[in-house]
C-alpha cells in the first residue's frame, strides 16, 4: 500500500509560512495593549502642547465642551487637528502596509510607487479647471486619480520577462511620481488665483482640520480598513509566491486588486484632506513587523495603532520645536523618513519580502 499524501490547505501552508517568525498570542496582545497606551498619551500630548501649552484642567474643560476662555479655545480647535492627525497617520501606515504585502517589495509605500502624486496631480486639476470645493469631491477625485497611478506603475514595472519586480515597481514609481509633480507644478504655476493654497496643501499638514472634514473623509478611511482587513489572510497566502498560492485556491489576481484598491481608498483619502504626506507608509510596516512578524492579521492594526502614533507625535513636535511657528507635519516626516529609508534599500538590496 503506498503512503497516503497529505494536501495542504491554503490555511496550513499560510500557517507554516508565518511559524518560523510567529509571536506568542499574549506577547503580541502585551505589545498592542502598550501601543494603544502610548496613543493615548500622544493625544493627550497633541491637544494640550503647542504654540500655547494649557494645563490639564484647560484640556478637560476643552475636552467637555466649555470656551469661555483662551486656553478653552485652543483646546477645543486643537482637538479635530489631533483626531485628523490620529486617523490620517493610521490610514497611511495601513496603506503601507498592504502596499508592501501586495507588491513584496520592502521599500513600496503609496508615496515611492507614486500613488500620492497621482492623488495630488487629481485634486489639482479638480480645483484648476473643474472648480471642485468640498472635502468630498476632493476625496472621489484623489481616489480616481490614486487608482490609476497605480495601475500605470504597476503595468510601466509589469513590461519585460521578469515581469513586476520590486526593483522595477520601485523605479517605475520613483520616476512616474517625479513626472506627476511636474505636472503639478505645470497646472499651478499659470493659476496666481490657487497657486498658494496648492503649495501649503502639498506640504502635508493637518493645521486645518476640522469636524466637517473629519466626518466626511470617515466613512473612505473605514472602507478602505474594512477591504484591507478582508484581505489579510489572502495576502498571508501571497507571501508564499504566486504559484504555490494559485496551486492552493488563492485567486492571485484578484487578492492583489482588491488589496491594492483598498490600499489606494486609504491614501488618496488621507491625501485629499491632508496633501501628500511621505514615509509613514514605509517606516511603520517594517517597525510592526519587528513586534508581531509578517501576519497581516495581526500586522495591519498595529500599523493601523502605531502609524495614528508616530503622524500625531510628528505633528506635536512640528508645533513646539518651532513656536511660535510651527513647522508641516509632513516636512517632519519627511526628515524622520528619508534615513529610515537609505537604510532599509543598503540592507534589504530592494530583495522581495
Amino acid at each position: 500500500m503506498s503512503p497516503a499524501v497529505t494536501t495542504p490547505t491554503a490555511g496550513s501552508a499560510s500557517e507554516a509560512g508565518l511559524a518560523a517568525v510567529r509571536r506568542p498570542r499574549s506577547i503580541r496582545v502585551l505589545w498592542l495593549v502598550l501601543l494603544v497606551a502610548v496613543l493615548a498619551a500622544i493625544l493627550l500630548l497633541s491637544i494640550a502642547f503647542g504654540s500655547r501649552v494649557v494645563s490639564v484642567q484647560d484640556v478637560i474643560a476643552g475636552l467637555s465642551g466649555s470656551v469661555d476662555g483662551f486656553d478653552h479655545a485652543a483646546v477645543a480647535k486643537r482637538i479635530p487637528r489631533t483626531i485628523l492627525a490620529a486617523l490620517a497617520g493610521g490610514a497611511l501606515a495601513l496603506s503601507g502596509t498592504v502596499t508592501q504585502g501586495v507588491t513584496r517589495n520592502p521599500i513600496a509605500d503609496p508615496g515611492i510607487l507614486g500613488v500620492n502624486m497621482g492623488a495630488s496631480l487629481a485634486v489639482v486639476v479638480g480645483i484648476a479647471y473643474f472648480g471642485i470645493a468640498s472635502a468630498t469631491a476632493y476625496i472621489w477625485v484623489a481616489i480616481v486619480g490614486g487608482c490609476v497611478t497605480a495601475a500605470g506603475v504597476y503595468l510601466v514595472a509589469s513590461i519585460g520577462r521578469e515581469g513586476a519586480t520590486p526593483l522595477k515597481l520601485a523605479l517605475a514609481g520613483a520616476a512616474s511620481a517625479a513626472a506627476l509633480a511636474s505636472f503639478i507644478s505645470a497646472v499651478v504655476l499659470p493659476r496666481n488665483d490657487i497657486a498658494d493654497g496648492v503649495r501649503s496643501w502639498q506640504i502635508g499638514g493637518v493645521g486645518g482640520a476640522s469636524y466637517a472634514s473629519i466626518r466626511e473623509v470617515l466613512p473612505f478611511l473605514v472602507a478602505g480598513l474594512l477591504i484591507c482587513l478582508v484581505c489579510a489572510r489572502g495576502l498571508n497566502m501571497l507571501a508564499l509566491g504566486d504559484e504555490l498560492a494559485a496551486g492552493l485556491g488563492q485567486r492571485v489576481v484578484l487578492t492583489r486588486a482588491v488589496a491594492s484598491f483598498g490600499a489606494v481608498v486609504l491614501c488618496a483619502a488621507a491625501t485629499a484632506v491632508c496633501g501628500p504626506i511621505a514615509f509613514v507608509g514605509l517606516v511603520v510596516p517594517h517597525v510592526c513587523r519587528l513586534l508581531v512578524g509578517p501576519d497581516h492579521r495581526w500586522l495591519m492594526p498595529f500599523a493601523a495603532v502605531t502609524g495614528a502614533a508616530l503622524l500625531t507625535a510628528a505633528d506635536v513636535l512640528g508645533r513646539v520645536v518651532a513656536r511660535p511657528d510651527e513647522i508641516q507635519v509632513g516636512i517632519i516626516t519627511a526628515l524622520l523618513g528619508a534615513p529610515f529609508f537609505i537604510a532599509i534599500v543598503r540592507r534589504a538590496k530592494v530583495r522581495e519580502l
